[in-house]
């Protein structure tokens, strides 16, 4: 027994809920663990957190969670977790009291893995695992006791309809590091993404909801952290109820809540929404070679999916050395309780699951729509009512699942990125795949009974290339991650306009800013949800590196200093979204009939030939063909306001042009109307107004887009 235990007293207490339970008179504990045959919780003093101030075991079980009450302990209080049990890796079983443990259900944690430390259970003798006695304590994070006091007021979600939504994808630092009229204390923090004049930026910009990369705690891998590099994206989760403390600005003792909740509530009263990119599919321990910290310790077959047929080893759909089994009942309780209390203490609006497939892998690991992890969230009275987004792929063997998770599920469409990078570079054959991207992709989602808004379309995201190196570079050049340019994926729909890199050529310029703002323009003039990489409105460069993961510096964050190509690109992203915002043909609820809607004037949607007439068979299967007109029916939405007024919006007709050349489109016939006005093009920096007479002519230069209104009958 520590010395000083005797100065605490442990009460039976009661087994939920689990982690740390702080309440006026002292703190509940409760762990489950299956084969564990102790748990001790050993207390550490806030001043001096390596000062080990008692440890005290919970004698208390029921259905295999240890439990104790602790009375007299206060919030601040730092602990962690010793856990006795078998050592035999050939069973899954990876118990050693020596190795200090992360509470898994902890809502703060201070400090950093020190890899310098003991971290591993084992060391390898002879080409065998054995039980390691060194201690690890000296070199593991400290859990906080934290209990929740923070002022709401009248706080609310938002609650943006899907098909209104905008989705901004940003990484706290990365988004705020060089925001000039930031404080500097507060810039790559939780209160500088909630500082007004961030704030501004996203409200001017016309984006709803603010998706923010992992802000669960996490550890950077040890041989990143030997190369002078750090783990910046945060996809290796160790603390799946703790805000990052790498992103507080008033301390990690329990100030990274607080801080996080002010956050929230600014966001919020701004109007926008708050979306997490979570990572239950895999934790930062790795694979048999990786350290002891928290999961592994405490019932390693419980949280991994282990090998059948070495069960000292794991099965590893995630390329990032394990798999959390979601299999399990408790795993999945935990996924449960973790992502309610996002919403209910922390208030965020929804999630996007990264490689969601691995959670719904179910018996020998075959993708299972009605695994248990999609009943859980199914019959959720608070998960069920949040938004919801898939990574709906894995590396595991069939792992690729677009347009299979259920109801519920909006999902990351790359199909959609593919398929308009290809067009837009010029590629050929790629007109009926676009149809079916600019329209929703109902190839994909109709069937499983979903919304056009269940595609989550997008250009360019966090991983790969920025919109600007997009067009900018040929191959990647991610030497800055001393890999020798190994890493990341080679990007076959970028972009060469004859130039790699930067250049001084103007024509070459001209040419990439021009391909920028047609991908802008098609992704607002899409049907689906948008989603808009952060920087990307700002001219953002990484240099050409694709897998900027490692890189906190000034490659990753954004930089607010614009030039005028940078100036004019934000006027025009702006421009795009408000057009969507004002076109309820851009917004509609259901997917494209091809027809006439009740006492609708117009089809809801029509394909153009250039030549004026409508498309045919052949058309869609004309390889040659980079030119192709969308009409979209302002009365025929089929959408009706909350009171059953039907939406009547303006008609639009968007032409899309990849080719080498420009075109003379013949407009449709009279009619359709008896005028048109250009509302937005991307071969001029100009924001003309101009009326086009209808069955006449309209030019389309070459590798640009056009957007046209009808003129009111």
């Amino acid at each position: 027994m520590h010395p000083v235990s005797a100065a605490y007293e442990v009460w039976p207490g009661v087994p939920y809920p689990l982690g740390a339970t702080v309440d006026a008179n002292g703190v509940n504990f409760a762990f489950p663990s299956e084969a564990a045959t102790a748990i001790t919780v050993c207390l550490f003093d806030p001043m001096e957190p390596r000062r080990e101030l008692a440890r005290l075991p919970l004698v208390d079980q029921t259905h295999h969670v240890f439990h104790g009450y602790v009375p007299h302990l206060k919030p601040g209080l730092l602990y962690g977790l010793r856990v006795d049990g078998p050592w035999a890796p050939e069973r899954g079983l990876r118990f050693n009291p020596n190795k200090l443990l992360v509470d898994p259900w902890a809502r703060a944690i201070t400090g950093k893995p020190d890899w310098q430390a003991p971290l591993v259970g084992h060391v390898v003798h002879h080409g065998k695992e054995v039980f390691d006695g060194r201690d690890s304590s000296a070199g593991v994070p400290r859990s906080v006791l934290v209990r929740d006091t923070f002022d709401w007021g009248n706080d609310r979600s938002p609650g943006v309809l899907w098909r209104k939504a905008v989705i901004y994808e940003a990484h706290v630092k990365g988004l705020t590091q060089r925001h000039p009229d930031v404080p500097l204390q507060q810039r790559g923090t939780y209160a500088g993404l909630g500082h007004p004049a961030v704030i501004e930026h996203l409200v001017k910009l016309g984006v709803t909801s603010v998706e923010l990369l992992p802000v669960h705690e996490c550890a950077s891998e040890g041989f990143l952290l030997e190369k002078g590099l750090t783990n910046f994206w945060g996809y290796n989760t160790l603390g799946f109820f703790a805000p990052d403390q790498r992103f507080s600005s008033s301390g990690s003792h329990g100030q990274q809540v607080t801080e996080f909740k002010a956050m929230v509530k600014a966001l919020h009263a701004a109007g926008l929404e708050v979306l997490l990119d979570v990572v239950y599919n895999h934790t930062c321990e790795g694979n048999q070679l990786g350290p002891t910290l928290s999961f592994r310790g405490l019932d390693n077959p419980t949280w991994y999916w282990l090998d059948e047929r070495d069960r000292s080893k794991y099965r590893d759909f995630t390329g990032c050395g394990n798999s959390l089994d979601a299999r399990q009942l408790e795993v999945n309780k935990f996924i449960a309780d973790s992502l309610r209390h996002w919403v209910t203490e922390f208030h965020v609006d929804g999630f996007r699951f990264d490689l969601a497939t691995t959670l719904a892998r179910s018996g020998t690991g075959e993708f299972d729509p009605r695994c248990d992890f999609f009943a859980v969230l199914h019959q959720d009275p608070v998960l069920s009512r949040v938004k919801l987004i898939s990574e709906p792929w894995d590396v595991g063997p069939g792992g690729y699942r677009l347009g299979g998770f259920p109801a519920g599920f909006a999902e990351w469409n790359d199909r959609y990125r593919q398929t308009v990078r290809r067009f837009w570079r010029g590629d050929m054959g790629q007109v009926a795949d676009l149809g079916y991207r600019l329209s929703g992709s109902s190839d994909f989602f109709r069937l499983s009974g979903r919304r056009p808004s269940a595609s989550i379309n997008y250009v360019t995201c966090h991983d790969g290339f920025t919109l600007r190196d997009l067009v900018s570079y040929g191959r990647k050049h991610n030497d800055a991650n001393l890999e020798g340019n190994r890493d990341g994926t080679d990007e076959n729909h970028s972009f060469n306009h004859g130039v790699e890199g930067e250049t001084g050529d103007v024509r070459v310029l001209a040419a990439r800013e021009r391909s920028q703002k047609n991908l802008v323009a098609t992704l607002f003039l899409s049907l689906g949800t948008p989603m808009l990489l952060a920087g990307d409105e700002l001219d953002r460069t990484q240099r050409g590196n694709n897998n900027a993961y490692c890189q906190d510096s000034e490659l990753s964050w954004v930089d607010w200093a614009l030039d005028e190509r940078g100036r004019r690109l934000l006027e025009f992203t702006r421009r795009c979204v408000a057009l969507r915002a004002s076109s309820p043909v851009l917004t509609r609820r259901n997917f494209f009939q091809g027809q006439t809607l009740d006492d609708s004037r117009f089809r809801d949607v029509v394909w153009f030939h250039p030549s004026g007439r409508e498309f045919e068979r052949g058309d869609w299967e004309n390889p040659e063909l980079r030119c192709l007109g969308m009409f979209l029916g302002g009365d025929a939405i089929g959408t009706r306001d909350p009171s059953g007024q039907k939406i009547v919006g303006q008609s639009l007709l968007v032409w899309l042009n990849a080719g080498p050349h420009d075109v003379e489109v013949r407009l449709p016939p009279r009619s359709y109307g008896e005028a048109w006005s250009l509302v937005l093009e991307t071969a001029t920096d100009e924001a003309r107004v101009l009326t086009v007479a209808c069955s006449g002519g309209c030019s389309v230069p070459a590798q640009s887009l056009v957007v046209l209104a009808l003129a009111p009958p």
